[in-house]
C-alpha cells in the first residue's frame, strides 16, 4: 500500500461503470480508495428509477448489456454473491420490416440465419468464425492493442471491421433484409454509415448475440451499480455521494486521482496546471450525436406486426438499409431525420419487476444533432406505430430525456452524446488525445478512465479498469 499522509490512496471522481472498475482494480491491489460522486446515486447511466409512474420501474440510460457480458474485467467479478441477476430473452435483437416479418438475432446461427432467407449462407460466413472466438476476440477487442493476445484472430475481425457499414453491407449480401438488419447492428456506431470504421460495432454486437447474448439485468439497469458498489465496499471502498468537484481543493487528499468524466470537464478543474497543447487537444476533442430519449409506461405489451418481435428484449426500428444510412447521416450533419432510425428496448416482457401485474414498460431513443433542443417524441412515437399499429392507445404515461437534460443530469453525456466522443477512425485510438499512454494526464498522479479512453463506448469497464492499471504502473 502507498504510504504518505492524507485519508486515502486514490480517489475516483465519478462512479459510472469505469469509475467504479477503476476504483476495483485499485482497491483488489491493496489500495486505500474513495469514490466521489456528485449525484446522491451511484451508476451514471447504468441506473434505474420510477420515470413515468409509481411501480413501474425505467432504466435511466442503458439497458442492454452485451459487452458487460464479453468483459474481461466485469465477467470475471463475483457480481452473482451481491445481487445481481441476468436474463437473456430468447432472442437479443428483432428487425421488423413494413411487410409484417422480422429478422431475428438469436443463440443460433440456423435460426437467425432462417429469417435471412438466400443470404444466410453469407452470413454465417461473415458472423460464425467471430462469434465461435469471441471470447478470444474480446480480449484484443477491449484491450490496449499494445499487446494483443490473439493477433491473428483480430486480424482477420480487422478485415472486415475497418471498412464503412455500406461497404460491408453491399459486398456481402444481396437481400433488403440482411442488409436492414446489419445496419442497425453498424448505426450503435453512431457515425455514418458510409464512414470508416462503422462496420465494427455492427460485426461486434452481432457475433455477441450469437456467443453470449444481449441480457438484460433483474430488477433494472441499477442492480448492475448497486451489485459493483456492495462488492467495491466489501474490499474496504469508500464512496461518498453528493460531492461535485470544481477544482483540486475539493478532492480529498490522494496520491492519485482517476476521473470517470469527460475530458472537458477535467480539464475545467485543473485549467491552470495543464499544459496548453494538451488543452487544445482537448478542445479539438470531437462529439458526435446525441441522443433523444423516451420512457413509456404501457398498459400492455408493444402489439407488433411481426409477432416474433415480442421474443426479443431490443427491437430496431428503420426498414431497410437505405432509411437507416440516411437517418444517422442526417444526425451528423446537424439535421433531422423524417424517419430516424430507433432503438427500442422492452424489458418487462422477460422481467416481472419492472412494471405492475399486466403493465409493462419500455424505452427508445434516436440519433439526433449534438445538443439539439428539437422535441423528437412524435417522430419516435410515429416509428414505433408504423411496426406497432395501435401503440399509442397503451400509452399511460411517458419521460422524455432531450440531449440537453441528459447533459445536465451526467455531464459526460457532451451534447447528448452518449459514446463519449465520436467513435471515428482516428478517435478509436486517439482518445481524448494522440498519447502513447491514453489515460495518463500531463500531471502527476492523475488520470482519465472515462470513456473518452480507449476502448471507448460500451458497458465494458475496460476504460476503467486499463487507467487504473496504468497508475498501479506508476507506483
Amino acid at each position: 500500500m502507498l504510504s504518505g499522509k492524507g485519508d486515502f490512496d486514490s480517489v475516483v471522481v465519478g462512479s459510472g461503470p469505469n469509475g467504479l472498475a477503476a476504483a476495483i482494480t485499485l482497491a483488489r491491489h491493496g489500495l486505500k480508495v474513495a469514490v466521489c460522486e456528485k449525484n446522491k446515486f451511484v451508476g451514471g447511466g447504468v441506473r434505474s428509477a420510477e420515470l413515468t409512474l409509481p411501480g413501474f420501474i425505467h432504466d435511466t440510460g442503458s439497458a442492454i448489456y452485451p459487452m458487460f457480458i464479453a468483459s474481461p474485467f466485469f465477467s470475471a467479478l463475483p457480481l452473482k454473491d451481491y445481487g445481481l441477476q441476468w436474463i437473456y430473452p430468447p432472442a437479443s435483437l428483432a428487425h421488423p420490416f413494413d411487410d409484417g416479418t422480422a429478422v431475428l438475432l438469436e443463440s443460433s446461427f440456423q435460426t437467425t440465419g432462417s429469417t435471412l432467407g438466400n443470404d444466410a449462407r453469407a452470413y454465417y460466413k461473415l458472423v460464425k468464425p467471430l462469434a465461435d472466438s469471441f471470447r478470444k476476440l474480446s480480449y484484443d477487442l477491449l484491450g490496449t492493442m499494445r499487446a494483443l493476445r490473439h493477433p491473428l484472430i483480430t486480424a482477420k475481425f480487422g478485415l472486415n471491421a475497418l471498412k464503412s457499414a455500406d461497404s460491408l453491407i453491399n459486398n456481402n449480401f444481396e437481400g433488403t433484409r440482411a442488409k436492414g438488419f446489419l445496419a442497425g447492428l453498424a448505426a450503435h456506431s453512431v457515425i455514418p454509415l458510409g464512414m470508416l470504421p462503422s462496420a465494427a460495432i455492427g460485426i461486434v454486437l452481432c457475433a455477441a448475440g450469437h456467443a453470449v447474448g444481449w441480457p438484460i439485468p433483474c430488477g433494472g439497469a441499477g442492480s448492475i451499480s448497486a451489485s459493483l458498489r456492495k462488492y467495491f465496499e466489501s474490499l474496504g471502498g469508500t464512496i461518498i455521494t453528493g460531492k461535485m468537484i470544481i477544482s483540486p481543493s475539493d478532492l480529498p487528499y490522494a496520491r492519485s486521482i482517476l476521473f470517470d468524466t469527460s475530458p472537458d470537464q477535467l480539464v475545467k478543474i485543473y485549467a491552470d496546471k495543464l499544459p496548453s497543447n494538451y488543452c487544445k487537444a482537448v478542445k479539438r476533442y470531437q462529439y458526435g450525436p446525441g441522443i433523444f430519449k423516451i420512457d413509456w409506461a404501457l398498459s400492455g405489451p408493444i402489439p407488433w406486426k411481426a409477432k416474433e418481435c415480442l421474443r426479443a428484449g431490443t427491437v430496431h426500428l428503420g426498414n431497410g438499409s437505405a432509411e437507416i444510412a440516411r437517418a444517422e447521416l442526417d444526425a451528423w450533419q446537424g439535421r433531422i431525420a423524417e424517419r430516424p432510425f430507433v432503438i427500442l428496448a422492452q424489458p418487462s416482457l422477460f422481467d416481472q419487476t419492472r412494471a405492475p401485474d399486466g403493465k409493462h414498460t419500455a424505452w427508445a431513443y434516436c440519433h439526433v444533432p449534438n445538443g439539439c433542443n428539437i422535441d423528437m417524441t412524435g417522430c419516435i412515437e410515429k416509428q414505433v406505430e408504423r411496426f406497432a399499429p395501435g401503440f399509442p392507445e397503451l400509452i399511460m404515461a411517458r419521460s422524455i430525456s432531450t440531449p440537453l437534460s441528459l447533459q445536465q443530469e451526467n455531464p459526460n453525456l457532451v451534447g447528448g452524446d452518449i459514446v463519449g466522443g465520436a467513435q471515428t477512425l482516428k478517435q478509436l485510438f486517439c482518445r481524448p488525445a494522440c498519447k502513447i499512454v491514453p489515460y495518463s494526464v500531463p500531471l502527476d498522479g492523475v488520470y482519465l478512465c472515462s470513456s473518452s479512453t480507449p476502448p471507448g463506448a460500451g458497458v465494458h469497464g475496460m476504460c476503467g479498469f486499463h487507467a487504473a492499471q496504468t497508475c498501479l504502473r506508476s507506483i
